[in-house]
Parts: C-alpha cells; structure tokens; sequence
C-alpha cells in the first residue's frame, strides 16, 4: 500500500529549510534535492486545524487559500497570535528588526528573541537588521513609532516579496543600502521606550542562504494544487515559504510549499521533471517602446 504523506508547512532553522509531516517527521531540503510529490485522483484539501488541533470538522478549504484553515480555525489562530497583536502579557523579550526584501521594500516587524533570525528567513527577508530588544509591548510601541514617525509598513504583500526577488541588486552593500539608512533614521527618532535597547545596525543578507545569486530565473509560479497533479523538480532556491524548483526546459517555478498543507500527498509516477500544476507566468516588461 502506497504511503500517504500530509504536509504541515516548511519550516527555517539554522541547518536550512525543511518540510514538516503530519506525525513530526521532517524533510531536509538541500539544494539539488529532488522534488516530487503527487495529489491522488479524487482528492480533496482539509482545514490544518488551529494551535496544533485538527479541525474538529475536518471542513473542506480551497486550493489557492496560503491559509489552508476554515474560518473558525483562522479565528481561533488569530486570537491567539503576536502578530495579530491580540497577546498583551508575553514575557519573553522581543527584537524589532527592520527587513528588505527588495528595492523600495523594507518592513518593520518584531519576533520572539529565542526565535533568532528564523522569522526573517520564514518571511524571505533578503537581508535584516536588528532595531532593539525589550518586552513584548515596548517592542510593539517602537514599531508602531516607525509606521508613524517614518511611513514604514508592518506588512509587504508576498507577491510583491516574489516579483523583487527577480531583479535584486548584486551586491550586499546594494542591498543593505535602504536598511543602514532607515536603521540612522530610526535610532535619531526620539520616543523610543525606556525598556527597549536599541542594538547597533548589522545587516544579514540571505541570499546565499537562499540560494538566489545561482538560481535560474523562474519562470511562473504554482498558483494551487490538484486531484491528479504532480511536480517534479530539482531544488535550486528556497527563499520563505517557497520552493524554486527547476522543472525542465524553461527554468524553474516557484511553489509556495502554503498551498501544500491539508492535502494527503503521494510519490508520483517515474517520469521526468515537470509540473503538472496549474503555473501563472510571471509578467515580463517589455525591452522597449516598439
């Protein structure tokens, strides 16, 4: 009997990316590594459950939701989440840290100090620097000073982190450029609350981490899964929650390994690299006028 595999997410650390299963089993995801996975004929996509419960309905969620929750699960991981700034009382300390994920494109946000960098890499940060570290509401009021005092947004849309992710400048020092100068601007701000402890700007560049400089160029993105779809694929980046995956041919395409959970996955047939997904191509300017 074939075994039926189910997804729940990737995951960063320190060693890289990797592919969590139902049941706590974990995929290593080194660059080179084969890709392939199949939804049987017939199948359909579940709720992930919320907090790490199943959905007590199991309900029935659709192929392109990045979420992959029903609507009572979604509530219920909310009321719980940092993020959704409905926690007050967290007494782990919190970094603020300032992430670029291309030109014009620098967020604000703030993640658990035992967390490390790995929100960042979660995020597809392509480089970061710490601000300070404090408690929780301390952390929360400096960002909410930068989103006023400085017109820095808490959130980057992610189809826009992936359009940039084409054309990033070459260097570190291009890319750190936009972090050194808000990271000046920031510190020089004055209302910063006493508890938070402001750090020394460092960049982190995630490219090599990544794997961008060596990546072919993508050429479309996975937009969902299917009953009777199939990808396989070399790994050539991982960037975030998405897989760069060179399929043969044309490049590579880009699967957001979000739009895997609450499918049952299972190896697919012998046959060569290719997806059998529904792809949307990436827009591509025109050279000229004519």
């Amino acid at each position: 009997m074939t075994q039926v595999w189910k997804c729940s997410g990737l995951r960063w650390a320190a060693d890289g990316p990797a592919l969590t299963w139902a049941g706590g089993r974990r995929s290593a995801l080194p660059r080179g590594k084969r890709v392939a996975f199949a939804v049987p004929e017939g199948g359909v996509r579940t709720c992930a459950g919320a907090r790490g419960h199943a959905c007590p309905v199991a309900a029935v969620v659709p192929g392109r939701s990045t979420g992959a929750r029903c609507e009572e699960c979604a509530r219920l991981d909310r009321a719980h989440s940092v993020a959704a700034d409905t926690i007050a009382d967290d007494p782990r300390p919190y970094r603020v840290y300032l992430a670029w994920f291309g030109p014009g494109m620098v967020k604000v946000g703030i993640t658990a100090l035992e967390r490390g960098p790995a929100r960042l890499l979660e995020q597809g940060a392509v480089c970061f620097s710490w601000l300070g570290t404090g408690p929780l509401m301390a952390a929360r009021r400096t960002e909410e000073l930068l989103r006023a005092a400085l017109r820095v947004p808490d959130r980057v849309p992610y189809a826009e982190k992936r359009a940039a992710r084409s054309a990033l400048p070459g260097t570190e020092a291009e890319r750190a450029a936009e972090v050194r100068e808000l990271h000046a601007r920031a510190a020089a701000l004055t209302g910063w609350p006493e508890s938070l402890r402001p750090e020394p700007c460092h960049v982190v560049d995630h490219v090599r981490a990544f794997g961008l400089a060596e990546a072919p160029a993508a050429f479309g993105e996975v937009v969902e899964l299917v009953p009777g779809g199939a990808v396989r694929g070399e790994l050539v980046a991982a960037a975030g929650p998405d897989l760069h995956l060179a399929v043969g041919g044309r490049g590579a395409v880009v699967l957001d390994t979000r739009l895997m959970t609450g499918w049952e996955l299972l190896p697919p047939e012998p046959a060569p690299a290719g997806c059998a997904f529904p792809v949307r191509e990436f827009r591509r300017e025109p050279d000229g006028l004519f």
